[in-house]
C-alpha cells in the first residue's frame, strides 16, 4: 500500500487562524491566567504556538488520553494514559485538542475534569470533524473545520508518522 499527501490547509493559513484564536482567547480572558490542558500528543504543536501569541498568562500541562492507538479508526475504548501533574481547582482551563470527531473522548475528559472543580473551562480545537460528531460537546474556540478524510501534519499522525509536517494533509492510500 503507498501513500500520498496532500495539503489541505498551508502553513500559512494555520499561523493566521492560530494568531486570529490568539487574539480572542486574550480578549476573552483579559486579566485573567488560564490553563491550558494539552491533550498529548497531537496538540503540542497547536498549543505552543497558540501559547506564544497570547497576551495574558497563561500555565501548562499536559494529559494523554487514547481511542485509537495505531489505527484509523477510533476503537471506542477511551483510557487515560497520562494524567496531570497540578491540580484545575479554581483555574480557567482552556483544553487543546489537534483534532475532534466525533467528540466521545472530549465528553469523557470534560467531565472528567469538571469534576476537579475549575472555575472555568472551555476547548479549543485546531481541527473540527462536525459531520463526525455523535457527542453533544460544545467546541468554544475552533481554527478550522475539515472534512471526514484522514488528516496529518502539525501534530496529527498515522501510527506516530507525519507529526512533524508545517501543514495539515488529507493521506490518500492506494492499494
Amino acid at each position: 500500500m503507498s501513500k500520498e499527501i496532500s495539503v489541505l490547509i498551508s502553513e500559512e493559513e494555520i499561523d493566521r487562524k492560530i494568531r486570529e484564536i490568539g487574539a480572542r482567547i486574550s480578549k476573552d480572558y483579559e486579566g485573567k491566567v488560564v490553563h491550558f490542558v494539552c491533550v498529548l500528543r497531537g496538540s503540542v504543536f497547536f498549543a505552543t504556538e497558540l501559547a506564544k501569541r497570547l497576551t495574558i498568562p497563561v500555565t501548562i500541562d499536559f494529559m494523554s488520553v487514547s481511542s485509537y492507538g495505531n489505527s484509523t479508526k477510533s476503537s471506542g475504548v477511551i483510557k487515560i494514559i497520562k494524567d496531570l501533574d497540578d491540580p484545575l481547582e479554581g483555574k480557567n482551563v482552556i483544553v487543546i485538542e489537534d483534532i475532534i470527531d466525533t467528540g466521545n473522548t472530549l465528553e469523557y475528559l470534560l467531565k472528567n475534569l469538571k469534576l476537579r472543580h475549575p472555575e472555568s473551562i472551555a476547548l479549543c480545537t485546531l481541527l473540527d470533524k462536525p459531520e463526525r460528531r455523535v457527542a453533544d460537546v460544545k467546541v468554544d474556540y475552533t481554527c478550522f473545520e475539515v472534512p471526514d478524510k484522514f488528516i496529518v501534519g502539525y501534530g496529527l499522525d498515522w501510527a506516530q508518522k507525519y507529526r512533524n509536517l508545517p501543514y495539515i494533509g488529507v493521506v490518500e492510500t492506494e492499494e
